[in-house]
């Protein structure tokens, strides 16, 4: 079995007792390995005193949210799904550099009566310390409708979810990040249900030819294919390029291209790195 070192071991117990002193919890649950580590964290600790609730919006994929109802059921937490509705807000669908404020606005603003009204004093939700050091908008959202965020509150890292999730033998704690569809736009493209379906289809089709890492952006009619920089020669050399177009296509691209950086996580936020939107 694997070993946790002393240092990992100790951030364990204290995300255990942040747990245990919290005493009930709702757990905003995407079904990525952050939230679901925070969510088996907290029904080891709390049992039926722990909630996880999933926003289900056109922003998340009906296959992601199958899979999310999937841990849930496997970590034998009370799952639940509440619509949230971001695209009826004007601020959010005109896609600004700060897209995810209103987003996770919206959550919260959502997430956050359904706890009160069960009884839950506290929202918590996945950050981890690796997102602080990001240009994350949606974190200051939550954190001024007071939610908390165990996992950056503790200093586990990205690469620290993923030991922690192995160790406790989940069997997804490899996944891949899975970030809600709203960010393969460029800041200032509007963003509409039609446009969110269409990336969501042409990504699940990559990935049922076995691309786990993968991005499809969109800008205007074009879709640009992110995926590591080990693949894209494989890409190119192995896949049906004029199926792959012609599907792409049939959702409604014109242009299919291939990035030949290669996928970058929070590639759309170079260059925001300036004093109106430093990265902190």
């Amino acid at each position: 079995m694997l070993s946790l070192d002393p240092n990992l071991q100790q951030k364990l117990i204290h995300l255990k007792t942040l747990f245990a002193d919290m005493e009930r919890a709702l757990i905003a649950y995407s079904g990525g390995v952050d939230s679901t580590l925070v969510a088996k964290i907290a029904v080891d600790v709390l049992g039926d005193r722990a909630l996880a609730v999933t926003a289900v919006s056109p922003s998340l994929l009906p296959e992601d949210l199958e899979e999310a109802r999937l841990q849930a059921a496997t970590i034998g937490i009370q799952h639940e799904e509440v619509a949230t509705h971001e695209l009826d807000n004007p601020n959010y669908a005109a896609n600004p550099v700060n897209r995810c404020y209103f987003c996770k606005s919206e959550l919260h603003d959502t997430l956050r009566p359904l706890a009160l009204e069960r009884g839950y004093p506290y929202v918590v939700d996945g950050i981890n310390a690796d997102d602080l050091q990001d240009y994350r908008p949606g974190i200051q959202a939550a954190r001024e409708r007071g939610a908390r965020s165990p996992l950056a509150e503790v200093g586990i890292s990205k690469a620290e979810v993923r030991q922690l999730s192995q160790w406790l033998g989940l069997p997804w704690w490899d996944k891949p990040a899975q970030p809600c569809l709203s960010s393969r736009f460029p800041y200032g493209e509007t963003i509409t249900i039609a446009k969110l379906q269409r990336v969501g289809r042409a990504e699940y089709y990559l990935r049922q030819l076995g691309y786990r890492t993968v991005r499809v952006r969109s800008q205007a009619d074009t879709a640009r294919i992110e995926l590591p920089p080990e693949q894209l020669q494989t890409f190119v050399t192995t896949t049906d390029l004029p199926a792959l177009v012609e599907t792409f296509q049939s959702l409604g691209f014109l242009y299919v291209t291939l990035d030949l950086e290669g996928f970058r996580s929070g590639k759309l936020n170079q260059g925001l790195a300036t004093d109106a939107h430093p990265l902190d």
